[in-house]
């Protein structure tokens, strides 16, 4: 694996019992490297490691806010071991990465290994990491620095998003957690072309 602009990286692993219950791939990349941000806010691969919370695999996975607590299309065995800069996971299930369009309860089989997840991200972040929302954030002068994601309003999966009129900012992860679980509990029974409102405070 070779990712450039890699601008955090954790420290020595310090959740040594997590790390026996991953899978040989992911317990070798993290022994590597316990976690990291790369392109730019882009990808972040969570760590081994007890805090802070939003870096924690272990809080992603285990934790009372696990994904899956929250997630219908996910379970307990699903392990998110990264996310975009919207806050979309990437989880293993049964040794293939998927994707959690954390907006909508909704996954994609990537059909990849671990392996090959990394290998295509460092060959095409641009397509496997959908960049073009960060890429505006940061030139129009934003910057994306470690435990923020971007907040897309109106979200991605409206209609309204659609003229290209989303305005974007810079939230801490663990609160655009509870803001996409939210509201994909809130969607999820509303049919294709549906209504609903929402309150911007």
């Amino acid at each position: 694996m070779n990712l450039d602009e890699i601008s955090f990286a954790d420290s020595p692993i310090a959740d040594q019992a997590l790390l026996v219950d991953l899978p040989a791939e992911l317990r070798s990349l993290l022994t590597r490297c316990n976690g990291f941000i790369a392109f730019r806010g882009g990808l972040h691969v969570r760590a081994a490691c007890i805090e802070p919370g939003w870096h924690s695999l272990r809080d992603a996975w285990r934790g009372p806010r696990a994904y899956w607590r929250f997630y219908r299309s996910l379970s307990s065995d699903d392990i998110p071991f990264a996310q975009d800069c919207l806050g979309d996971q990437f989880f293993l299930r049964d040794s293939k990465v998927h994707r959690l369009h954390a907006e909508l309860d909704d996954t994609d089989d990537l059909g990849w290994t671990l392996d090959e997840f990394f290998d295509a991200v460092a060959v095409d972040p641009d397509e496997v990491l959908a960049l073009e929302p960060l890429d505006k954030f940061l030139a129009d002068g934003g910057c994306l620095t470690p435990g923020l994601l971007l907040q897309a309003y109106p979200p991605f999966c409206m209609s309204e998003s659609s003229a290209g009129n989303v305005s974007l900012r810079a939230v801490p992860a663990d609160e655009l957690r509870g803001y996409l679980a939210d509201l994909a509990a809130r969607i999820r029974d509303v049919s294709d072309g549906g209504q609903v409102s929402m309150k911007v405070t």
